[in-house]
């Protein structure tokens, strides 16, 4: 080697080392996307047709499983049914969750399954037609199941594969299903669970651009009778319209953050056939992180609030979720 004139620095060599790390930041990040469609999955009671999901029509290696567990805190009247004439809510939950997910292969596209069971205790007080009324209970939330498939832009891919996959556009769509399988008192206003089974369907648009990605996901949920709603009563629900959307921003080392936003509107109630002024309307906007901690464990924050409402759910809302992967080659 002359070592008066070195050698210039291999620019191909640089390049592949670059390559390298966008490879595993990008899968780092993709792989908390299960972390997030789980952890959306613990919300109780009617804040679920409100979810903040961001990513979750981003790809991920097929074969994959996740284990997760998770904490939530909300502060509102996040259960409270919007059929009931209570005002001056003031109600806490804790809920714990467990969940677990697997990616898989759909028709040559990325797809995926979640389970998620929480546990919530419930506090608070609220005023009914002016007389106080106060609430305490702990129990099993509504079980909820979602299964995903991307139809376009994101290929089922192995985890050899999946180092050399670049996001663009992805569309895909979500189904979620909300099994009435949990605590619930029909001579009390206010429970964990609601009596009655939920079906939320959505379609997802996501658009890369460099370390940014633009979401949109406009969504519908559907409610089958409670039957047996305040001693014998039957309540009706209509259909509840929603659109959310992301701005998300990829950091390195796999870290990812995203501005969350939603509206949502319709879900007006009927009980024993009278119609009541229950329409709904409201918008909630929140951030998300979420940090790697090694090849196996991530997690994710989160919190969100209610920035209009003209009736039904109004909470707060704050979470910590980890997740354990296993399994796909990794």
């Amino acid at each position: 080697m002359d070592l008066l004139h070195p050698a210039a620095p291999d620019r191909s060599s640089r390049f592949e080392s670059r390559r390298c790390v966008e490879s595993r930041t990008g899968a780092l990040a993709a792989l908390l996307t299960v972390c997030v469609a789980i952890a959306a999955l613990l919300l109780p009671g009617a804040a679920r047709a409100q979810d903040l999901e961001p990513r979750s029509y981003s790809n991920s290696p097929v074969g994959l499983n996740f284990a997760l567990a998770g904490y939530a805190y909300t502060e509102g009247s996040v259960s409270f049914d919007p059929a009931v004439p209570l005002t001056n809510a003031n109600l806490h939950t804790n809920s714990l969750v467990l969940g677990y997910s697997r990616s898989f292969a759909l028709w040559g596209n990325s797809a995926s399954f979640a389970v998620a069971v929480p546990y919530t205790k419930l506090a608070g007080s609220a005023l009914y037609v002016g007389q106080p009324k106060t609430r305490e209970i702990a129990g099993f939330g509504d079980p909820r199941f979602r299964i995903s498939t991307n139809f376009y832009g994101s290929p089922a891919l192995s985890a050899k594969e999946f180092g050399g996959y670049r996001q663009d556009l992805i569309i895909g769509a979500s189904f979620v299903v909300s099994a009435p399988w949990s605590q619930n008192d029909p001579t009390r206003l206010v429970n964990i669970g609601t009596n009655r089974w939920g079906f939320k369907s959505e379609i997802g648009v996501s658009k890369a651009w460099g370390s940014w990605i633009l979401e949109i996901a406009p969504g519908v949920t559907f409610f089958t009778d409670n039957d047996n709603f305040l001693n014998g009563g039957k309540l009706q629900q209509d259909p509840l319209y929603s659109v959310q959307g992301h701005l998300v921003h990829l950091f390195s080392g796999g870290v990812w953050a995203a501005f969350d936003t939603t509206f949502y509107a319709g879900g007006r109630t009927t009980i024993n056939g009278e119609k009541g002024d229950t329409f709904q309307a409201a918008t909630r906007a929140g951030v998300t992180v979420a940090i790697p901690v090694d090849r196996y464990n991530s997690v994710k924050l989160y919190g969100s609030g209610g920035t209009s409402s003209r009736t039904g759910s109004s909470y707060n809302a704050v979470g910590v979720a980890w997740q354990y992967r296993w399994g796909g080659g990794f």
